[in-house]
């Protein structure tokens, strides 16, 4: 059973008391697991798509980057392209939004490659997948922080540690493989034909007229079109999709991505919305903040932020996605018990 240490958020904060806690938290895992830092540690983290307000700040993880410089490592930001069309589709704009967005402390890296076509092909035997795409960047560290914003998602239900590192690591290549089998469709009834899918699909997949309507052969199901419908046209058949096992798939993929690292899990339960960071546009959180997380272990990570949020709103927030920490921990990822241990900042 491994400890997540979590640090929980007071009515109110400063950002030099977040900095520090985030910096303890990572410093409580390395001495929980007695290692040393590699000599390269980068920061897996989203850097939120272009409109989106509710992705988490550079800022919160200088208080991380200081642990590391002061222990001599080399450190970066790492992220992998999106399968959907947008500012995060290529090596060069993903680096520019990140920008933007002021992911300017450090370098950033893209790991894999221009267009998503850098990868490392990793060998797992899970039930979907004999062969995973991971982000060659991403495959070839040692160890990484993996940084995660803990909130909902379309397709997996609630996003953290694992979707971070399964999706998140992935390669396009990967990404498309764990989206295998998802279409949406198009409710003609309620389709303003206002063409906001339309300009999200890299795929000439959406035909917009009386009639609207997604070609399942061109579509890839990244559902990028579905993030951006105003009036909730684009839809899912839930449970074909359930039955698909997406979960499950990211889980695999979440195996392939931490094969052989020493990896270190932060979760910031901070600005917890419906939806992930992929959408573009103003969300409201649904729940007070909670605070930080971190662990060794991502599955019991992820079990513990939901058990966190499920106490704090007296009732399970996000119902779908959860079977994915029992297969997560079948296949060895982790372990869904846990001790948790509160961190206290004089």
């Amino acid at each position: 059973m491994e400890p997540v240490f979590f640090y929980a958020m007071p009515h109110q904060n400063d950002l030099n008391t977040l900095q520090n806690a985030a910096r303890l938290l990572v410093d409580r895992v390395f001495r929980y697991k007695q290692w040393t830092p590699a000599s390269r540690v980068p920061l897996k983290v989203h850097f939120g798509e272009h409109g989106n307000h509710t992705f988490i700040p550079a800022s919160y993880y200088d208080g991380i980057i200081d642990w590391l410089e002061a222990q001599h490592a080399e450190t970066a930001f790492i992220e992998s392209n999106v399968l959907y069309g947008g500012h995060r589709t290529t090596r060069k704009a993903h680096t520019e939004l990140a920008h933007r967005h002021g992911f300017t402390r450090v370098p950033v890296w893209i790991a894999d490659g221009e267009a998503g076509e850098d990868m490392a092909d990793i060998d797992i035997n899970g039930r979907y997948f004999k062969t995973c795409h991971v982000g060659r960047l991403i495959a070839e560290q040692e160890q990484i922080v993996v940084c995660s914003h803990f909130k909902g998602h379309l397709m997996a239900g609630f996003g953290g540690a694992l979707k971070q590192l399964g999706m998140g690591c992935a390669a396009r290549r990967g990404k498309l493989d764990q989206h295998m089998g998802v279409k949406p469709f198009i409710n003609p009834l309620q389709c303003k034909q206002c063409g906001a899918c339309l300009k999200k699909c890299a795929e000439d997949a959406i035909h917009i007229g009386r009639w609207s309507r997604i070609d399942r052969n061109k579509c890839v199901g990244c559902l990028g079109c579905m993030a951006v419908c105003p009036s909730n046209a684009v839809m899912i058949n839930w449970l074909r999709s359930l039955d698909k096992g997406f979960s499950e798939r990211i889980a695999e993929y979440a195996l392939a991505a931490q094969q052989g690292k020493r990896n270190v899990y932060v979760t910031f339960a901070f600005n917890i919305t419906r939806q992930c960071d992929c959408v573009g546009q103003r969300m409201k959180p649904i729940v007070p903040d909670l605070g930080i997380l971190a662990s060794a272990d991502p599955v019991a990570l992820d079990r513990a932020s939901l058990d966190l949020l499920d106490k704090r709103a007296g009732r399970r927030v996000f119902g779908r996605g959860r079977h994915i920490l029992a297969y997560a921990e079948s296949l060895g990822v982790g372990e869904r018990e846990y001790e948790l241990e509160e961190i206290k900042i004089n």
